[in-house]
């Protein structure tokens, strides 16, 4: 059992001195409740987190979810593995710098050989950052015993999504998962939306570091009323979107050391963070008409007051609630429990806990337990949280790859709307043979997982000498752990089960199932 429980519950001493072999604790029977709670509010049941919420029961284990400590308890062969990544260790600003420098020494090269090699370093160094971004988010979401929060990590990166495929943002993404969004994932969807507006990946994606007065781009402008907070058809106009726009002007990045010189009429108003600068020469200083408010120019002031409007808005209420009902409810959630949401946000001005909390506590919500389908995310990391749950992965590039072939990457969606959380999306032919072939990977040991990443591969064979033998693949044999995580399974389930000739068979036929399939 992870060692995260250790300094989460000093109470489980006595469960985990009784441990089987290879120091694993037996995984608790759970009732049919709690295997449904864990399955929906969790990136996967597992005998971990099955352990807590019957040590500490399913009222206090809940409040614990909705209300993470700051500083997470991680097993201390995770913390350690995060602590070494480059994008971990790296300020973002001195990262972008780095890689700035090298695309510069790259443009200069007169030779065409040269140019192209030191190109691909260049490439090379934003391809890394991605991966160690998605590595830590991996890692994080498999053993964090805050689970809640990886999984509101995850949707409210899918609802401000950004892709890592445009300009530099490889470099940025990890920075904006970890800085902007996770801090807030439970907390103040106001603290939330100006996190996601400060951080250079989404000023970049959305193209608002282009836009100055006189030369007014209107991409994020458009996209934060119609995706992140109003929604389409709420009642806004197009005045609107070019009224928010000029508000937005002077909103970008700036890699440079130096500040801008700001002429006398505004000087004391430029606003740097990092990346992260308002440059008032880049701003519109006329005065705006937004959301029937008028707003005085006085610089990045008016960016504050119009992100208060947006926050405050009935229909941001109902559109965010609606997001969130289709992620942890269904495809097509009950209006009342939405409304009901939606009520809750307006009351607390849109702190996030107090919206989840009356959404989990509604009869809409218990009835729907075990009937959603997984998307691929869910999927993936659900089946490698049961499978290896007493085994740290010291590699996530083969989850990477699950899910790239799933269609479900991280970081990985062009566009801004983000995935989609409907089962129409996900449970098509191509998608579940894909499954049925992850599954068989994973519940047949899958030994990359453990092999380190860049280890040299084995030596091709020698005519005439014998290879070393190679030490076995240790399959994880789930099937006291299945009994005891999901209780009652349908008779198709339980029968198909019951002709598995052995564990690896076991585990495949389980992780293939309609039953693993649903949350």
């Amino acid at each position: 059992m992870r060692e995260r429980l250790l300094s989460r519950c000093t109470g489980l001493a006595l469960l985990i001195a009784s441990a089987g072999p290879a120091g694993a604790s037996p995984a608790p029977h759970l009732t049919a409740a709690q295997a449904a709670l864990l399955d929906r509010l969790t990136w996967g049941t597992d005998t971990s987190d099955a352990t807590a919420i019957v040590h500490d029961g399913t009222a206090r284990w809940l409040d614990h979810q909705l209300h993470p400590a700051k500083v997470t308890p991680l097993p201390p062969e995770v913390a350690a593995r995060i602590a070494v990544l480059p994008v971990t260790k790296t300020p973002m600003l001195e990262a972008v710098r780095q890689v700035e420098d090298l695309n510069r020494v790259a443009n200069a090269l007169a030779d065409p050989d040269a140019k192209a090699g030191a190109k691909r370093v260049y490439q090379d160094a934003l391809g890394a950052a991605g991966r160690q971004a998605a590595a830590r988010s991996i890692l994080l979401a498999l053993y964090s015993p805050d689970q809640l929060q990886e999984v509101m990590t995850w949707f409210w990166f899918n609802h401000f999504n950004v892709h890592l495929g445009k300009n530099n943002i490889r470099m940025m993404v990890g920075d904006y998962e970890q800085a902007a969004i996770r801090p807030h994932a439970l907390g103040r969807f106001r603290d939330l939306l100006e996190a996601t507006l400060r951080h250079p990946a989404m000023l970049s994606y959305l193209d608002n570091a282009q836009n100055a007065a006189g030369h007014i781009n209107e991409n994020y402008a458009r996209e934060i009323m119609e995706l992140h907070t109003m929604g389409v058809g709420s009642g806004y106009s197009q005045k609107d979107v070019q009224e928010l726009a000029r508000i937005l002007t002077g909103v970008g990045i700036d890699p440079k050391p130096d500040d801008p010189k700001i002429g006398p009429q505004h000087a004391g108003e430029l606003v740097r963070q990092g990346l992260f600068e308002f440059n008032p020469n880049r701003h519109d200083y006329g005065d705006k008409d937004f959301l029937g408010h008028h707003i005085a120019g006085r610089g990045f002031a008016e960016v504050e007051e119009a992100l208060d409007i947006l926050s405050e808005q009935p229909a941001t209420a109902h559109h965010v609630c609606m997001a969130l009902a289709r992620q942890f409810v269904g495809d097509a959630p009950p209006p009342r429990l939405v409304d009901r949401m939606a009520a809750t946000f307006m009351r607390t001005h849109g702190e996030i806990a107090p919206v989840m909390a009356a959404m989990i506590g509604s009869s809409e919500f218990k009835a729907s337990l075990g009937t959603k389908f997984k998307d691929p995310a869910h999927y993936v990391l659900s089946a490698v949280r049961l499978a290896y749950d007493d085994r740290i992965v010291v590699n996530t590039q083969p989850v990477e790859g699950w899910l790239n072939r799933l269609a479900e990457g991280l970081y990985n969606h062009q566009t801004p709307d983000g995935y989609p959380p409907d089962a129409a999306a996900w449970n098509g032919p191509g998608q579940m043979s894909v499954r049925f072939e992850i599954a068989r990977q994973i519940g047949g040991g899958a030994p990359a997982l453990f092999k380190p990443d860049g280890a040299p591969p084995a030596p091709p064979p020698v005519p005439g000498v014998s290879a070393p033998p190679q030490p076995p693949v240790p399959v994880p044999d789930l099937r006291t752990t299945v009994a005891a995580l999901f209780p009652a399974p349908d008779a198709a389930t339980a029968a198909a089960l019951a002709q598995a000739k052995s564990p690896a068979e076991f585990n495949t036929l389980f992780l293939a199932s309609p039953r693993f399939m649903r949350r």
